[in-house]
């Protein structure tokens, strides 16, 4: 249900939708690219309110995820469109496909070592290759395996809202160690952007504003076509 402000302003809203809807980030450093945007009040009730849901910016052939690092790596993979430089392959490094998530571990870009946030393209493809490969940390017990025999951590976190509540919904994260990792940080990659400066207007919309004002990437649960990824990694339909 929209608050009484977005009700009166629904009128100047639906005019600006589709204009909204394409709207072009520009990122800090370079590379003027695309990403979809909408406002938070339009879109969050096409979101599950509970359940584990992979939400993501996807097409037809790739999908978004974020990572959020120091300026010195976050100007590496801008500059280079892949990982390197200070950026460690000996740790595992997570993926988020969903941006509030995203905001709420990094507290919209204001932790330290997290003030950069970029946005990385993937194919699907490669993406589905990272689920088929993830094990949560029951489904590692159960056989038997120890956290160095697997590449893909998977984690069902409580997401959260744009002011940091928590929510009955689930957020995926997923960490990459090892070969996936060194593919997905130099192989993969379709796009790398650093939407940094969109992550910090929209703060402080939210925060002068609020959350009706508060545009977002536009995210929708993303669709797991394979049945034996969709039960291993144990996402619920809708």
């Amino acid at each position: 249900m929209l608050c009484n402000k977005c009700k009166i302003k629904t009128f100047s809203i639906n005019r600006q939708i589709h204009q909204i809807a394409n709207m072009a980030f520009i990122p800090a450093h370079g590379n003027h690219k695309l990403l979809n945007t909408k406002f938070y009040s339009l879109q969050k009730g096409d979101w599950p309110k509970d359940g584990k849901h992979i939400l993501a910016q996807y097409d037809e052939k790739t999908i978004v995820v974020y990572q959020a690092f120091n300026p010195s790596i976050a100007e590496y993979a801008v500059s280079h469109q892949r990982f390197g430089g200070n950026f460690s392959f000996q740790r595992m490094s997570w993926i988020k496909t969903n941006f509030l998530w995203m905001m709420y571990r990094c507290g919209w870009a204001q932790k330290p070592n997290q003030e950069r946030i970029l946005a990385v393209k993937i194919p699907r493809e490669h993406f589905d290759t990272i689920l088929k490969h993830a094990y949560t940390a029951e489904l590692q017990k159960s056989m038997g395996l120890t956290k160095d025999d697997i590449m893909v951590r998977l984690q069902w976190d409580p997401d959260h809202s744009p002011k940091g509540e928590k929510l009955a919904r689930r957020a995926i994260q997923l960490g990459l160690k090892g070969k996936i990792l060194k593919n997905y940080a130099t192989d993969w990659i379709v796009q790398i952007n650093d939407i940094t400066d969109f992550v910090k207007e929209q703060y402080q919309i939210l925060s002068t504003k609020g959350e009706c004002h508060l545009s977002l990437p536009l995210e929708e649960v993303y669709k797991v076509e394979n049945s034996e990824i969709r039960v291993r990694i144990r996402s619920d339909p809708y």
